[in-house]
């Protein structure tokens, strides 16, 4: 709390508001949602900068704070089931059974399905294509916020865009410097990582970025599915190239092709690699680990928050060993590369 207050009054002189999430700093925030504002939340994946779905000032308001192009869609967040009709044309999806396995099963959680749109959805939060992206939340904290608001919060993570993702307050605070209204603190996020995106307009299902729903999961729901997409088209959260990135170089490689430097900094997947790696070698400026015991989603929990610590060193480059390209190794992977300089 006080390196908050510190970050919010003193470094920066913000007139962003702070809330713990008590009932009535949630019913505050949402009425501020209500009334245009945008408000920075907790989910189980990241920390979002969420503003009103149905208010295309609101929205735009969210793309300024981050900084964010406007051809790179938002997720719309909703609280159940009930609200989806109200932003997903389902009469026009084909794959309906598909859908309802996914929902019964997947949600609340964090896998994002992208539908055909309501014409209610304003264009900037779909950056003008047909379709849109919707998740519902987990987390106690986005669930009541979004019940109390209009139902319905369009939401990034709350970050400059590109840059690391947020999984506490204090990320938001230090990379959107006072842009956000309303700041919602509830600690460390649990899953660490964005949602997974599925796309069910296409012609199989297929996922568009991994993320904290694992494809054996919806593998093991729906059968196979596809994984990419084109990159010219960018038609959800996550797609481009260079993404998630540090302000420092970071280089991603396997265990083995990690080079050495005294003063770099190093990320290692779990610590058997970090002590086999590091056996024999003088003093190094900064090693941290994602899991001692090797546990992926330890390792996803871990993610964002360790390179954030990395990246506040006094070191001129950061290095990162890849994980088990398997689970959630695929969505770290995914996240380390796009970050690296080397994408």
């Amino acid at each position: 709390m006080d390196l908050l207050r510190e970050l919010l009054h003193g470094e920066m002189n913000s007139s962003t508001v702070l809330l713990y999430p008590d009932e009535q700093a949630i019913k505050l925030a949402a009425d501020a949602l209500r009334r245009g504002k945008v408000v920075a939340f907790p989910t189980e994946t990241v920390y979002g900068l969420g503003a009103d779905a149905f208010n295309p000032a609101a929205v735009t308001a969210v793309f300024a704070a981050k900084k964010r192009p406007r051809f790179d869609p938002l997720i719309v967040h909703i609280a159940d089931y009930a609200m989806l009709e109200a932003v997903a044309a389902l009469q026009a999806l084909g794959a309906r059974t598909t859908l309802d396995k996914l929902i019964q099963n997947l949600w609340p959680g964090p896998l994002t399905v992208i539908l055909p749109k309501q014409p209610s959805v304003p264009d900037i939060v779909t950056a003008g294509l047909s379709t849109v992206a919707v998740r519902v939340p987990s987390h106690p904290v986005a669930q009541k916020l979004i019940r109390l608001s209009t139902g319905a919060i369009a939401a990034p993570s709350a970050n400059l865009f590109g840059r690391l993702s947020p999984t506490r307050a204090e990320h938001v605070v230090q990379s959107l410097n006072g842009a956000a209204d309303y700041i919602i603190d509830d600690g460390k996020t649990g899953i660490g990582l964005e949602s997974t995106v599925l796309d069910l307009c296409s012609c199989k299902p297929c996922i568009l970025r991994p993320g904290g729903t694992a494809q054996e999961q919806i593998e093991a729901l729906i059968g196979p599915v596809l994984r990419g997409y084109d990159p010219q088209t960018i038609s959800s959260p996550g797609q481009l190239k260079n993404h998630y990135a540090p302000t420092k170089p970071l280089h991603t490689s396997s265990l083995e092709q990690i080079p050495y430097h005294t003063d770099a900094a190093y990320l290692f997947f779990d610590g058997k690699s970090r002590e086999s790696w590091c056996a024999g070698k003088p003093a190094i400026a900064k090693t941290l680990v994602l899991s001692e015991s090797g546990s992926l989603s330890e390792a996803a929990a871990n993610l964002f928050v360790l390179l954030h610590e990395l990246d506040a060193e006094t070191v001129p480059v950061i290095y990162a060993q890849l994980a088990p390209e398997k689970g959630l190794g695929i969505a770290i992977n995914d996240r380390l590369k796009r970050a690296s300089t080397q994408a």
